[in-house]
């Protein structure tokens, strides 16, 4: 029987769970004790500081919960984003009821916050085809070499041997961090395809292709070129008709926060003749660049002198990314099946919305992906808060809270804390942007997963500490029984799993460079792999994956029990990160479950073992 005035995670109170769409009728409802004297319960509503609005509760004596009567009103609101809560007038005064946590609503308590709801602009849509689906990010220089002539710069440092540790000094020296190149190529990944179809994967996510003077290539050069070590445009466009074949996708990223110093644009260094923006200022190029009042010193990324930060919102830089002739459409015509934004939440609201409509101009069912490492809905980034999901931008972001809540909760964390981080983005998140959230555990920016997991956290210690660092083989071996725990949930929450490439085979290594070492070709640990590619298959195999319901059906301080499902497939996910085995009866019936990984069910009860998954599947 319900007591709480309020959870506004139960469609008892709230009729459409999480967000909603604009000019979309819902019913709110509080919960008051009958004998209680109440004049009069308002809901308000603030529009993020822009305007409040009110809406009087009305008396609903035939909704009964025992010695509890509800007041309850429709809701309709434009688009925005809203915070919320209730005024009750009573003999008394004036009782306000907030958030109290976890979706609970309660009256004056010692400490409380508005409710968040996110309104999303009316018939927002994301693409179909990638829900369901699982990503395989890769590193473009560190994957596969194919044999293939090279014409590229002779200012790079070319490894010789593909097993060495990347570079890790950062200096003014020929042979040093960001300038040794292993030669991984667009036609390495082509020839790669198999294997990559092996994993299910039905998107590859690249790092920047663009030629840049770094092997990292986020200093771009030039936009409309492929770098020379990668191959050339008819590599880019071929790779991108194999991958179809496999049903594969191709996602690219954008840079448009920053080009390289030493570009065809800002050309510091003079690489591509005498003109670019740093050396006149009748370049072309000049106006997209925030030079100081000296004329020479420039605002760049993060203080990084080799990345000069461009005015997005410049008619000519906007013109050149987003026009009919420019970067994006480009790319998107020789195949791109879409584009991850780098730092999106550095890049303007008015340049966003450019982006999108070049992006789904070209391709009704493109994907738009956004870096944004905090909640998205809420979030705010140069004194503006900005509306990234909300129906006129981005598809989705890249997932950092679940990234967050799964490896917080392997490593010791409270499954309660777990699941709270959860609902809270299925309740801020529009549910066409939960479909495609890239659900990732590790990247390019981040230690590898199973260092994470099982190495010595890093700290201070410096690059040359970490190159020496190697998992002892009980490490290894506990790092390993994480990292199912871990994948498991990454694969099965709401959203798309992103696959490092490497990871699953074993990859390790701190941070940038030593989280983008090569693939070990030969190497692979082979039970790891055994383990993704079932986990690919069979989260594939089951629609329940595509769409956005789950409900949590156990948890405690050490696991974490819930249901994927829709109407015509069902998958039971459990993680016990205790030494012990966990027992767990459900109010559900198992017998028509198939066991993935883990013991089989009895009847309703499922058994965990100590640092172990369980994975079932109805369908």
């Amino acid at each position: 029987m319900r007591t709480m005035p309020f959870n506004s995670r139960d469609t008892f109170y709230k009729s459409i769970f999480g967000s909603v769409e604009a000019h979309k009728s819902f019913k709110l409802s509080v919960l008051l004790p009958r004998d209680g004297y109440v004049k009069g319960v308002v809901a308000v509503f603030n529009k993020d500081n822009e305007k409040t609005l009110s809406f009087e509760m009305l008396d609903d004596r035939n909704n009964l919960e025992g010695n509890f009567y509800t007041r309850s009103v429709e809701v309709s609101l434009e688009e925005g984003l809203y915070f919320y809560h209730f005024l009750a007038y009573t003999v008394d005064g004036e009782r306000k009821l907030v958030n109290v946590g976890r979706g609970y609503g309660d009256f004056e308590p010692k400490s409380g916050t508005d409710f968040q709801l996110t309104v999303y602009k009316k018939g927002f849509k994301t693409p179909l085809h990638t829900r369901g689906g699982i990503i395989y990010q890769i590193f473009p220089d560190r994957f596969y070499k194919a044999d293939i002539s090279l014409n590229y710069p002779k200012d790079r440092y070319i490894k010789s041997n593909w097993d060495e540790t990347p570079e890790y000094t950062q200096n003014d020296t020929f042979k040093c961090l960001g300038n040794d190149y292993f030669c991984g190529n667009l036609k390495g990944i082509e020839q790669k395809l198999g294997y990559i179809a092996s994993l299910g994967v039905t998107m590859i996510y690249l790092n920047p292709i663009f030629e840049a003077h770094s092997n990292h290539r986020y200093n771009t050069a030039d936009y409309f070129k492929i770098d020379p070590l990668l191959g050339s445009e008819e590599d880019f466009i071929s790779l991108c008709k194999a991958a179809k074949r496999y049903n594969i996708d191709i996602i690219l990223d954008g840079v448009f926060s920053h080009t390289g110093d030493d570009s065809i644009y800002f050309n510091a260094k003079k690489r591509y003749g005498e003109g670019g923006a740093f050396n006149s200022k009748d370049s072309e190029y000049y106006s997209w660049y925030k030079f100081k009042e000296d004329g020479k010193d420039y605002h760049s990324w993060w203080g990084v002198k080799s990345l000069p930060e461009v005015n997005e919102n410049n008619p000519s830089f906007t013109e050149f990314i987003t026009g009919e002739k420019g970067v994006i459409r480009y790319w998107m015509r020789r195949g791109a099946s879409g584009f991850r934004l780098d730092v999106a939440d550095e890049l303007p609201d008015a340049f966003l919305d450019r982006v999108r409509i070049a992006v789904k101009s070209e391709n009704a069912d493109g994907y738009l992906l956004g870096e944004v490492w905090e909640d998205a809905t809420n979030k705010i980034s140069y004194g503006e808060r900005r509306r990234f999901l909300r129906g006129m931008q981005l598809d989705s972001v890249m997932n950092y809270p679940f990234a967050n809540a799964i490896i917080n909760f392997v490593c010791g964390g409270d499954g309660n804390d777990f699941s709270e981080s959860v609902m809270t983005v299925l309740e801020n998140y529009p549910s066409e942007a939960l479909c495609n959230l890239m659900n990732h555990i590790g990247t390019h920016d981040t230690a590898r997963i199973l260092t994470r997991l099982a190495g010595e956290p890093a700290g201070d210690r410096k690059r040359a500490w970490q190159a020496e660092q190697k998992l002892t083989p009980k490490q290894y071996l506990m790092g390993k029984r994480l990292l199912k725990m871990a994948a498991l949930l990454q694969y099965t929450l709401v959203g798309i799993p992103s696959l490092y490439y490497g990871d699953e085979v074993g990859l390790t290594g701190y941070g940038d460079p030593f989280c983008r070492a090569t693939f070990p070709w030969g190497k692979e640990d082979t039970e790891l792999l055994d383990f993704y590619k079932t986990l690919g298959k069979e989260r594939r195999n089951c629609t329940a994956f595509k769409g956005v319901n789950l409900e949590f059906l156990a948890v405690g301080l050490g696991f974490v029990v819930f249901r994927r499902f829709d109407e015509n497939s069902s998958a039971i996910i459990g993680v016990n990160r205790w030494e012990e085995a966990e027992k767990i009866t459900l109010d559900l019936d198992l017998s028509g479950y198939k066991t993935v990984f883990g013991n089989p069910p009895e009847r309703n009860t499922i058994t965990i073992n100590g640092k172990d998954i369980i994975f079932l599947i109805n369908k």
